[in-house]
């Protein structure tokens, strides 16, 4: 234990270290401030620079509409915060605490629980800084480590011109997407890894991964952003940035003792279901919590979380009966989180409808891609998190940029292109997938160099219920 806790004080002190210089290298400001870009700022701060009244057009200053916080607005981030917290813990922990073997059942729970926690931490001191403060190209800045300057007073900017919420609300609720994300992986190299090591890994792909991709996508000046890329809630940033990090992890940890001999079934899919009517009823806050504002967009988000999730049940359960010969509960639940997966980042751009098609389409690909493509890679991927996240990931990331088309019921502009925006969204699927698969297999190498990646036989076949934390699920 003393050895684990050096060595993850070592982790988060060169961690600390290393991502002032990350930074530095890599902030670039951006020309013009996009559209799209949640920018935080002070209420009351002043301009820059104020012009001389005879150079400032009259009209101008019309333009520019007063800021205003609405009540409802805060009320519904309030809510989607504690939604998505809801979706982590409990109903991811119990999702996957159903999957594993009943010795090591705690162990994951505690995973989930512990991992999402570090990483709120995290996100206060420094990571919501790196993702969403300054303007660079492929990181911020650390204007606001520690949460330096954020007060009550201070607003964060929504979608619509002039409407702003709290930022101590935006901050947290993008906390949650980073603490899932992370806690996401726990299930590719469930019931071998020792805890510390989870732990340890976790800091560094937080730091040199998630908030990267972070701010490409969604921070003011980042490289997809300015590209045009859609991703309302988080396909690429959540899904496939933990999907690669999980694979990478399968690949280096291992395959569990007695994978593909022993019987591993799950031990309670009971409480499979129940992780994973969670996550359903979670993802709304999710989903329709990225609106950022309790209005219409927030609903269309909601609706398509809804319909995308149900066609992927039943996609799932048809394709797993005419494979099978029988649908089953687990296909069901496995199912459900393939479709909130694939909506996820076309949720807030596509008519219900083309959430349908979305919905069915990953119902049946990431069906495929627990059975056949996960033979095809040869990974211990133990609860699949590539098959359902990497694989529903992909699909929503790209079927975005089809069924984001005015033609198709879309919210794009008139003159959208589905060529061009499949190009696009191709490319920061292209590009989260390789980062995150060369920071996750650095990062795996460091742990596996400190403290060491896996338990040992001894304790992976006691279960890592008792000889990681010395207690039992369940008490016979």
């Amino acid at each position: 234990m003393k050895k684990f806790l050096l060595s993850l004080c070592l982790g988060l002190g060169l961690t600390f270290g290393a991502v002032s210089a990350m930074a530095q290298d890599a902030a670039a400001p951006a020309a013009t401030e996009p559209a799209a870009a949640v920018v935080a700022a002070p209420a009351d701060a002043a301009p820059a620079a104020e012009a001389p009244a005879a150079e400032a057009p009259a009209a101008a200053e019309a333009a520019a509409p007063a800021p205003t916080v609405d009540k409802g607005d805060v009320a519904w981030m309030m809510v989607s915060t504690l939604l998505v917290i809801m979706m982590v813990i409990p109903g991811l922990a119990l999702f996957y605490g159903g999957l594993v073997r009943s010795k090591n059942m705690l162990s994951v729970l505690m995973q989930v629980m512990v991992v999402f926690s570090l990483i709120s931490v995290l996100w206060a001191l420094y990571g919501y800084s790196l993702a969403f403060g300054g303007a660079g190209l492929i990181i911020g800045n650390l204007d606001k480590v520690f949460l330096s300057g954020v007060t009550m007073n201070s607003l964060a900017a929504t979608f619509t011109d002039g409407v702003m919420i709290p930022e101590f609300i935006f901050i947290a609720f993008q906390a949650t997407f980073a603490g899932i994300t992370c806690a996401l992986i726990v299930g590719s190299f469930a019931e071998r890894i020792k805890f510390g090591a989870v732990l340890l890994f976790s800091v560094i792909w937080f730091t040199f991964s998630y908030l990267p991709i972070a701010h490409m996508v969604w921070g003011e000046g980042g490289y997809l952003l300015d590209k045009g890329a859609l991703d309302f809630a988080g396909g690429t940033v959540v899904h496939i940035n933990a999907a690669m990090a999980g694979l990478v992890g399968a690949y280096m940890v291992g395959k569990r003792i007695g994978y593909g001999r022993e019987a591993m079934a799950p031990h309670s899919l009971t409480l499979t279901m129940v992780g994973a009517s969670l996550l359903w009823v979670g993802w709304f806050g999710f989903n329709a919590g990225s609106n950022l504002e309790s209005n219409g967009g927030a609903t269309l988000a909601f609706i398509n979380t809804l319909v995308a999730t149900a066609a992927a049940v039943l996609s799932w359960s048809i394709g797993e009966a005419l494979h099978k010969g029988k649908a089953s509960m687990l296909g069901a639940a496995s199912g459900a989180v393939a479709g909130l997966v694939a909506i996820t980042p076309a949720c807030g751009s596509v008519g219900p409808m083309g959430a349908i098609v979305i919905g069915f389409i990953s119902g049946l690909l990431c069906l495929w891609g627990v059975s056949g493509l996960k033979k095809m890679l040869g990974a211990d991927d133990s609860l699949d998190v590539f098959g359902v996240h990497g694989v529903g990931g992909i699909v929503g990331a790209l079927l975005t940029g089809v069924f984001a088309a005015p033609g198709l019921g879309g919210t794009g502009a008139e003159d959208f292109s589905i060529a061009h925006q499949l190009y696009v969204q191709a490319e920061g699927v292209v590009i989260t997938m390789v980062w995150s698969s060369v920071v996750a297999f650095i990062a795996y190498k460091i742990v596996d160099m400190v403290i060491g990646l896996r338990v040992s036989e001894e304790a992976e076949r006691e279960g890592l219920d008792i000889s990681s934390h010395g207690e039992s699920a369940y008490n016979r």
